[in-house]
Parts: C-alpha cells; structure tokens; sequence
C-alpha cells in the first residue's frame, strides 16, 4: 500500500483569502456607524485612502500576473508547481494578501473611517493563522531547500 502526499496546502475548504478580506471590510462600515470614534478627520487621510487602494489593487494584479506567468496556480487549496519569486514577491511572499490589507486600510479611510485601519491587525492574522502558515508548510515540503532560502531572503509581508 503506497501512501501518497496531499499537494495542496491544508487550508480549510471554506476559507477564501478575498472573502476574508471582503468579511473584515464590511464589518468597517457597521462599526463606522455603531461606535464612531471621536477624533478629527483630516482631509489627507482620504487622499492616503485613495493611494492605498489603487495600490493594494495594483500589488494584487501584478502578483496575479507573475503567477499567471510561471504556470502555476492562483487557489490556495490548490497544487502549486513553481515558488514565485518575481515581480511584487521580489520584496514580498505574500504581495496579494498584503494588497488585501492597503484595500481593508484604504477604502474605509475614503469614507472618513479609521476603522477599517484598526481591522488591518485582525485581517493580517486571520490570514496567518488561517491560510499563510499552512501554505509555508506546504511550500517548505514541496519544494525544500528552494523555499526555504527564497524565504530568508524575502519577508512575509515587507
């Protein structure tokens, strides 16, 4: 009887990264609205708002891209064939989940909320706990020593 390896990491069937991120998006603006918080607005904030969703959509699409472009898969439960290094994981292992946070950051802060800010600490480890430590496992035993040295030189989030 052989036994063979799953190749996929061990993320449960139900966890969807953008959904996630979608989860802790929404649950801003409720907030906004039951406990507004008592300090000033500043007008730039909306401009920063602004800058890191066109940002954290830019880091998305082109991670997306290099992923497209080395053959492998996008689906966190799915079998990955190459460690992504280029592009936006040149500086980054993790360039989608971190154009995630700028979006979670950014849309709030447009419309005069810091809540969306205080909810980036519990989407970043949602993320950890329930997808990114599984897919390193996956990746240090897929692909070794090849992983391993990508990740002492790149880190997880910047």
């Amino acid at each position: 009887m052989s036994v063979t390896l799953q190749d996929h990491p061990n993320i449960s069937p139900s966890v969807h990264p953008p959904i996630l991120m979608l989860i802790h998006l929404l649950a801003a603006f409720p907030l906004n609205w039951l406990f507004p918080l008592p300090f000033a607005f500043p007008e730039i904030l909306v401009w920063a708002g602004y800058l890191l969703v066109l940002s954290g959509i830019g880091l998305s699409f082109n991670a997306v891209s290099h992923i497209v472009k080395a053959h492998t898969t996008l689906d966190p439960h799915g079998s990955v064939t190459e460690v992504v290094t280029s592009g936006p994981y040149r500086f980054s292992r993790n360039p989608i989940y971190l154009g995630f946070v700028c979006m979670l950051i950014g849309f709030p802060l447009i419309f005069h909320s810091y809540w969306g800010l205080i909810l980036s600490p519990v989407l970043i480890v949602s993320l950890y706990r329930l997808v990114i430590r599984h897919e390193e496992a996956y990746l240090e035993r897929k692909f070794g020593d090849v992983y391993n040295s990508y990740r002492s030189r790149v880190r997880r989030w910047l």
